[in-house]
């Protein structure tokens, strides 16, 4: 039985074997390469803050903005990378998809292309990518026109090696309705389908019913995977999505729909790093955990950038050193996540460490806001609560959640 007033325990780094890298040199398939792997969703301007901490073996990079392409063809052909490497077009930011236009990329013409969708395609495969990804509109609430839009101009394309990007508001996932008809939709394409969830600050806390029916999309989705996320990165890879990507930077975390300004919960632009706190398995300002603190001792850090030369107070403020500092400390332990997670069994024992984390470290929120003599010092996200109120026992197979709804 697990002792939930324990510390959570620091995981090796030596914990799983790694996966044959050949196919990385080779690549004779791009979703053999990406399968059960985290990447990192960065931005090409902070990529150096993190690539140190990679794991390459076991995640890979998913670039984003105006010049990913460029970075990302100068990282694999001039740099020598070898690892699992995506471009986000993210067209999703500033446009929604529409019936007419899916796929509203602009992108210039060439002498022997004009279509907007196989030009992306085309300059993603020539930068050095694993695979491309669609330049998908943002899918807004209900739009099954536009959703219907895209998955039949993709099924027209007939490449089962383009990744579908699924930018969709996160109200598809309000309701039991609206997930089946995501699913029937996606279920039509062959390939791999990237979901990527749209909304203001956590979407998946939006919805009651939001994490389940994401756990849902997950199970009956064959090679479904889901970018641009947090903590759900390794509840969908637990729960078998065939790859996921942590965001690197809370703007890399979710989608804000087009047109959208973002809210933050400070009101105001955050004047230090968000740094993940392992024992509480949340972001926080650095700020706020200095000042929570205060006198008492606060906890040093162990992970492969800290190596206990730092405590979890330091990162008070977005100078470049200390930006990067918390940066590197924030991958690192995500690394570290993924490594036990990969070295359990697929199935029912991933499940079953995914929700004793989660449920250990809600736990330690009482312990040490008890220990700096605050009880609301730090108080737990709401998508951890509905991820440890998911039991894998709870988590069958498709064809049982078939039965189970037929019941």
């Amino acid at each position: 039985m697990t002792d939930r007033s324990a510390p959570l325990p620091r995981p090796r780094s030596d914990l799983a074997e790694p996966p044959d890298a050949v196919g990385l040199r080779g690549r004779p398939d791009g979703l053999d390469i990406l399968r059960d792997r985290m990447l990192l969703q960065v931005s090409t301007a902070r990529l150096g803050y993190v690539k140190a901490q990679l794991d390459e073996e076991r995640s890979g990079l998913v670039l984003c903005g105006d010049d990913a392409v460029q970075k990302a063809s100068a990282l694999r052909f001039k740099e020598g990378y070898i690892g699992a490497l995506l471009i986000d077009p993210a067209v999703y930011q500033v446009s929604a998809a529409t019936e007419e236009n899916p796929f509203p990329c602009d992108v210039q013409p060439t002498l022997f292309l004009d279509d907007p969708l196989e030009l992306s395609l085309a300059e993603q495969r020539d930068a050095g990518v694993t695979l491309p990804m669609t330049p998908t509109g943002y899918i807004r609430a209900e739009d099954s026109d536009a959703l219907r839009a895209a998955v039949i101009r993709l099924l027209e394309l007939d490449d089962p090696t383009v990744i579908f990007a699924a930018p969709i508001d996160v109200s598809w996932l309000r309701d039991e309705e609206s997930t089946r008809q995501l699913i029937a939709y996606l279920r039509k394409i062959k390939g791999p389908k990237a979901i990527m969830l749209g909304g203001q600050m956590d979407p998946l806390s939006r919805y009651a019913k939001a994490v389940g029916h994401l756990k849902q999309l997950v199970e009956e989705l064959p090679d479904a995977a889901l970018l641009r996320t947090d903590l759900a990165a390794f509840g969908a890879l637990a729960a078998g999505a065939a790859f996921t990507a942590f965001g690197a930077s809370s703007t890399y975390r979710h989608i804000i729909a087009p047109g959208e300004k973002p809210k933050t919960s400070g009101g105001g632009f955050p004047t230090s790093p968000h740094v993940l706190f392992p024992e509480l398995m949340a972001f926080f300002l650095g700020q706020k955990i200095a000042k929570r603190y205060g006198g008492a001792d606060v906890p040093v850090c162990f992970c492969g950038s800290c190596k206990g030369d730092l405590a979890l107070d330091v990162f008070t403020s977005n100078s470049g050193e200390l930006q990067a500092a918390a940066a590197a400390h924030n991958i690192a332990v995500l690394m570290e996540w993924l490594r036990t997670l990969i070295a359990a069994e697929p199935g029912i024992a991933r499940q079953q460490w995914w929700y004793d984390r989660c449920r250990t470290a809600l736990d330690q929120y009482s312990l040490i806001n008890a220990s700096v003599r605050n009880p609301r010092a730090f108080e737990p996200p709401e998508q951890l609560k509905r991820w440890a109120r998911t039991e894998p026992s709870t988590v069958g197979t498709p064809q049982t959640a078939d039965a189970d709804r037929r019941r």
